[in-house]
């Protein structure tokens, strides 16, 4: 077995194994630590001499390096005397085969790397760490910034939580759908930053993107009774659904309009609505809300003939559920394609007024793309010029900069 099999099996498990060493440590942290070290000791011998049951070998070698560290450390003799207790009963046996226990692990896991004492950033990258399984190198690649600044994101979490003194427990019910929220964000911000990077010279990150939508298919399967859950769901498949046809051979954004949607992913579309519909049992939430807008741009055979009326209701829904600029800006462009651009200029120059979205080129571009359809070349020039200056990512600049240019 070589590298590329060790990455495997650990993506595969690494929530599991990280999930059931810490609850047999009580140490968020050792467990993390001791399961990289088990990958690291498997890139070594694993070439020799594959082992039987990969994931039970990681297990267990895991399991040692955490009584190791524990032993170092020569406290917690009751605990360590429970380990190795434990441990003698072989990778087969022990609670961490259960698996009515091990789901509530893996659920536990995310609550506590999605836990509110931590930074946004420290969440997001503990998520992908601990839960997704990615390296350091791999969180920082998706992200375009330095490894150090991830390891230190990770290592600062670690440290928060064990000095907040987080246990490696279910939230409460009656908070847990509270917490869960957070959960839910920090999946939402993996995949928006996928869909649409924020900075680089790619528009799309398909691979951050795709992990977020495994990250939230293995929320799915532990909240089945949770409908926003099931709308994360389904909003990720029915946008990563547009991917393939979002790009041209080199890289070069293609807008929805000129988009090819026979190269739309059918399958994506299909898991997207059966995941909407679960949904929809209960009402829609802001998640739910913002697939079914989806789920009308993925059943229309083109953009004139899409109905953007029912677009223009949905955003208003979400408007009321989820207040934002940003929702408020989307149905801007809904109320243009329905009902023209005046009215639309209208919404997004309140926007401005209020000075809701300062430093954002969203503003700017939708402002522009108005004004050239009211005929107001010149100021439109200026607007998507602005954009353009304020866009960090060098793909979407150079069609704002395309749109400008063709307006002189």
């Amino acid at each position: 077995m070589g590298t590329a099999d060790v990455e495997a099996v650990w993506r595969i498990e690494s929530a599991r194994i990280v999930a059931a060493l810490t609850r047999f440590t009580g140490d968020f942290g050792l467990a993390e630590d001791a399961a990289q070290e088990a990958v690291a000791e498997a890139l070594v011998s694993w070439p020799l001499a594959a082992p039987a049951n990969p994931a039970g070998w990681l297990m267990a070698t895991a399991r040692r390096r955490a009584i190791d560290t524990i032993r170092r450390r020569a406290a917690l003799q009751d605990r360590y005397a429970l380990l190795a207790a434990d441990l003698a009963a072989g990778p087969a046996g022990g609670a961490e085969t259960d698996p009515d226990r091990i789901d509530d692990d893996v659920l536990a896991l995310m609550f506590i790397s999605c836990h509110p004492v931590l930074s946004p950033e420290a969440r997001v990258a503990l998520t992908l760490r601990v839960v997704g399984g990615l390296s350091s190198e791999e969180i920082a690649r998706a992200f375009l910034v330095p490894v150090p600044t991830v390891q230190a994101r990770i290592t600062r979490g670690k440290k928060t939580i064990a000095a907040a003194g987080v246990p490696f427990e279910l939230p409460p019910a009656a908070e847990r759908r509270e917490r869960l929220g957070g959960v839910l964000s920090v999946l939402y911000v993996i995949f928006t930053e996928g869909s649409t990077a924020t900075s680089g010279d790619r528009l799309l990150r398909p691979g951050v993107a795709y992990e977020a939508i495994r990250l939230a298919r293995t929320l799915a399967a532990l909240q089945p009774a949770e409908p926003e859950v099931h709308g994360l769901l389904a909003l990720f498949e029915l946008t990563a659904a547009r991917f393939p046809a979002r790009t041209a051979a080199d890289g070069s954004p293609i807008l929805l309009e000129d988009q090819d949607r026979r190269r739309w992913d059918v399958s994506a579309i299909r898991r997207g609505l059966a995941a909407l519909a679960k949904a929809s049992t209960r009402g829609l939430g802001p998640y739910g809300l913002q697939a079914a807008i989806a789920a009308v741009h993925a059943s229309a055979p083109s953009v004139e003939a899409t109905d953007w009326d029912r677009i223009v209701v949905l955003y208003e829904a979400l408007g009321r559920v989820a207040p934002s600029p940003v929702v408020e800006l989307n149905r801007a462009v809904a109320v243009a394609m329905a009902s023209g651009p005046a009215q639309a200029l209208a919404i997004v120059d309140e926007l401005i007024a209020a000075d809701r979205l300062p430093g954002s080129h969203l503003v700017p571009t939708v402002r522009g793309e108005l004004l050239a359809r009211l005929g107001r070349h010149p100021e439109a020039r200026a607007e998507l010029e602005l954009a353009a200056r304020l866009c960090t990512n060098q793909r979407e600049r150079s069609v704002l900069l395309g749109k400008a240019a063709a307006l002189s």
